[in-house]
């Protein structure tokens, strides 16, 4: 019998509890199941629902346009045991323990799919009104505040801010926008990539006002620290995520500088039998040449494969994707493929005033990072193009009108 077949023999007998029931921690179940993994699995969540996917809360189910999103996984036929409304409170690594509300739970191979949770906004906690947008229930609660048409006040201009602020215009609600920088996303675009977004707010009919910080909020108002009052029959708070690792405080786990848990290319963690996959974990990628820390549905969705060949004892994966993500607001279909923050050059396919325009980052003439809005196509070339590094002509990629993949050095 050769080495890997034993080592995979012995996987099988393992018992694999997987910490977190969003994306990143059902995909790892069901991966361990599509690569042959016949031993005891449990997914571990902290909310009473059955698993559900987050991208359509921001959109379908706020909108009343869905009940929910949940997976459509059969957890039984699958073999995958469900604990669901238990929240993890630690790990003792020594005795191979999970700790739950409900008790310990004992595991050979633990995988962290903990996910992030969204950062509060100070002093506000309590205030009624004053909302987050991040779960089921969440969603739940504004549903009828978008169908009462209040007047609704959006705390932050990123992603998260966007998409809420373009449900509440569609739901016919006032919406004002307040963002502490100088322009929308500007903890994720460069200055001159996220100026022409501005424009969409007031397109929509939202109200967007830059260099606004909040002061405090009261029941029914929102005032800033130049004084001004926003009457707001709502509050929604996006002003970013970190990942919900709180519970891993003193485990001996190794935790990175924004509380990720710090994973390896494997998505190994520091110690032994332990894996993080998802928005609670970074991992070094040898492709942008630094560690990466992706808050996005496509890297919860392809980290799992990862876990699973490397539980099963498979020939190493090694985990470095082009990250990507999508949003949809003001009528817009945004997407975004690499990571720019390295590149030497950026140039332009279109006119960003128009409806639809691309940005692309290169890096000694390699494609690295592209912004692609209402181009779908140029997403779709561009990042295969980014993925096998092919060196391209400026001049050539700039001329909108030619294919992404016609314009190669």
């Amino acid at each position: 019998m050769s080495e890997q077949t034993q080592q995979r023999g012995t996987s099988q007998a393992r018992r694999v509890v997987v910490a977190g029931a969003g994306m990143a921690g059902v995909q790892t179940a069901v991966a361990l199941r599509e690569q042959g993994f016949t031993g005891p699995v449990t997914l571990i969540g902290a909310e009473p629902h059955q698993p559900y996917d987050r991208p359509p809360l921001s959109k379908a189910v706020l909108l009343g346009k869905a009940e929910g999103s949940a997976f459509d996984v059969d957890f039984e036929a699958l073999g995958i045991e469900l604990r669901l409304g238990r929240e993890v409170l630690g790990v003792r690594l020594a005795d191979h323990e999970l700790d739950t509300e409900a008790g310990p739970v004992p595991y050979d191979v633990l995988v962290i799919a903990t996910g992030a949770e969204p950062i509060r906004l100070p002093g506000a906690e309590g205030v009624p009104g004053v909302h987050l947008l991040r779960t089921l229930d969440d969603a739940e609660r504004l549903r009828p505040v978008l169908a009462r048409q209040h007047d609704i006040v959006v705390v932050g201009a990123g992603w998260i801010g966007a998409e809420f602020a373009t449900a509440a215009r569609e739901a016919g609600c006032a919406v004002t926008v307040v963002e502490a920088a100088d322009r929308p996303l500007a903890g994720a675009l460069p200055a001159e990539v996220a100026a022409p977004m501005t424009a969409w707010y007031e397109d929509s009919g939202a109200v967007l006002r830059t260099h606004a910080r909040v002061e405090r909020v009261e029941p029914g108002a929102v005032i800033l620290d130049d004084g001004s009052r926003l009457p707001a029959g709502a509050v929604v708070v996006g002003i970013g995520a970190r990942p919900a690792t709180a519970w891993l405080a003193g485990s001996g786990i190794e935790l990175g500088v924004h509380g990720e848990v710090v994973a390896d290319d494997h998505l190994r963690t520091s110690v032994p039998d332990v894996y993080a996959v998802g928005d609670c974990a970074s991992f070094p990628s040898g492709r942008y040449g630094e560690r990466l820390l992706v808050h996005h549905w496509d890297n919860a969705l392809q980290g799992p494969r990862t876990v699973a060949a490397d539980i099963l004892g498979e020939a190493p994966v090694v985990y470095d994707p082009v990250p990507y993500f999508w949003s949809e607001q003001f009528g817009r279909f945004v997407q975004y493929a690499g990571h720019h923050p390295a590149a030497d050059t950026t140039l332009w396919r279109g006119d960003p005033s128009g409806p639809a325009w691309t940005v692309c980052w290169l890096k000694d003439n390699r494609l690295v990072a592209l912004l692609a809005v209402g181009r779908p196509r140029d997403l779709a070339q561009g990042r295969r193009l980014i993925e096998a590094g092919t060196p391209m002509n400026p001049e050539l990629l700039a001329d909108p009108a030619r294919p992404m993949k016609a314009a190669v050095a």
